[in-house]
């Protein structure tokens, strides 16, 4: 081993691992440690309920995943991950039976939403269709990792994308395509008036259009074992169970980069208040469940559906939104649920499955929201009680214990709402660089934001080879 490592990672979760990656693949020594005993992040599988029943503790289903410039430029299908596409990336259900749908067909999209919309939708969408590659390399690149591959596109995006969600919903006429962009939007845990929300929604279903909302066979933690062993490959290595509380308790290292909360690195690297202003946002309350059957949803396209949204309006969506982040529990949560092993039946027993909902509770909020989850869900899928084996409950303090880059239970490593939704983790032309020349941060507290798409540890790898080559 050398003397001194070109760089070490603190924090295996997925936008670790790939700024390992990258940095590996250009031929920099590097070292990873996990304080956990299995690497992940938001991005593991587990049997949280019984035997034989796979569930994903965090993340389950990856848009932003299988369209990542990052993923997609690494041989990770060598090392295990292959993307399932259930039949219809989204459904959004109605009391009606009915349901509006988010399909990898942009028609089959609009006529979901009634005649009086679906010319809206198609115009909406129109002129980034088949330019996601290009697209998603700007959008997710940006503040100031590369310049525009195409600047007309995405000047345009802006144009659409920096409104709040509310201004873009008024283009619609009826509820249900409000009710699904709302939904959308809601997936980052903001008030739908929040400036970029709009950007929010239109990334989503663009990623279903191109790439479909698919999940990884065998469960989130596929994407986090694909990367550590093709880091592992590349000759970067690996330490688990290894907790780092201060800097002097990792090797000698040239770059230290963190895939931590700003919290969390200004304690370990010694930085006293230089994120004070970074602010955490609400929470979810999550149930995952071992299911005896299917969930018997009332509308036929939610049970082709990977996702689905419990609404169903935006105004429901819109009141639960500001319920939450301004520290009221709703009493009507909106839902986002995940069916898994609709597509991968090796994720529960033979005619069993797996399912996983969360409703937006505020942050650090220590009660049980699950009658009101249920009462939703029940809503839309009469039975569903009677189906259910066996759950396991998580609020904001689970989440936060299971992961200490969620601060009061905040999944998005930061309220992903005002310039914090793009300007993270404090207005800087240098989002990757901390005060200290030689530590650097890559979790999802940076630019692009939350997800699973390694993108931020992608971007912010740019920043630490930069620095070690000028060196």
């Amino acid at each position: 081993m050398p003397s001194m490592l070109d760089a070490v990672v603190v924090g295996a979760g997925p936008n670790g691992l790939t700024a390992a990656v990258e940095l590996a693949r250009r031929g920099f020594s590097v070292e990873v440690f996990e304080a956990l005993d299995t690497v992940g992040g938001g991005a593991r599988t587990e049997e949280l309920t019984l035997p034989g029943f796979r569930h994903d503790p965090c993340s389950a289903v990856h848009p932003l995943g299988a369209g990542s410039p990052a993923f997609k430029a690494m041989p990770l299908d060598r090392y295990g991950l292959e993307w399932l596409h259930p039949a219809l990336p989204m459904a959004h259900p109605w009391d009606d039976g009915t349901a509006a749908v988010l399909s990898r067909s942009v028609a089959e999209t609009a006529a979901s939403f009634g005649a009086r919309d679906a010319g809206t939708y198609r115009r909406l969408v129109a002129p980034y269709v088949g330019k996601w590659d290009t697209l998603a390399k700007d959008f997710m690149s940006l503040p100031y990792s590369a310049l525009p591959r195409d600047p007309l596109t995405l000047a345009r995006f802006g144009v659409d994308g920096l409104p709040p969600s509310t201004w873009l919903m008024r283009r619609f006429r009826d509820e249900k395509a409000r009710a699904l962009f709302a939904g959308l939007v809601a997936h980052v845990i903001a008030p739908l008036g929040g400036l970029a929300t709009s950007a929010v929604g239109l990334v989503f279903a663009l990623a279903a259009h191109t790439g479909g909302w698919p999940m990884p066979r065998g469960g989130s933690q596929s994407i986090s074992d694909a990367l550590a062993a093709y880091l592992r490959d590349l000759g970067g290595v690996v330490h688990t169970g290894f907790e780092v509380k201060r800097l002097d308790d990792l090797p000698p290292a040239r770059a230290y980069v963190f895939d931590t909360s700003p919290t969390a690195l200004a304690r370990i690297a010694g930085l006293g208040r230089a994120y004070e202003k970074y602010r955490y946002g609400a929470s979810v309350f999550k149930i995952d469940y071992a299911l005896d059957g299917p969930v018997p949803w009332t509308a036929e396209e939610a049970r082709r559906a990977g996702t689905v949204q419990v609404g169903p309006s935006s105004g429901e969506i819109g009141t639960a939104l500001k319920q939450a982040s301004g520290g009221t529990a709703p009493a009507t949560p909106f839902l986002i649920t995940a069916q898994p092993s609709l597509v991968d039946p090796s994720r529960a027993p033979e005619g069993k499955h797996v399912f996983w909902a969360y409703g937006h509770v505020p942050h650090a909020w220590d009660g049980d929201l699950t009658d009101a989850v249920e009462r939703q869900i029940e809503r839309f899928a009469p039975g569903f009680r009677d189906r259910v084996l066996a759950r396991a409950t998580a609020g904001p303090p689970e989440l936060a214990a299971r992961n200490a880059n969620y601060i009061g239970g905040d999944i998005a490593c930061g309220a992903a709402s005002g310039l914090q939704l793009m300007l993270r983790p404090k207005v800087s032309l240098f989002p990757y660089a901390t005060p200290h020349p030689a530590v650097f941060i890559c979790s999802s507290a940076t630019p692009p934001g939350p997800g699973v798409h390694g993108m931020s540890g992608h971007n912010a790898a740019k920043a630490v080879w930069r620095r070690l080559r000028a060196a």
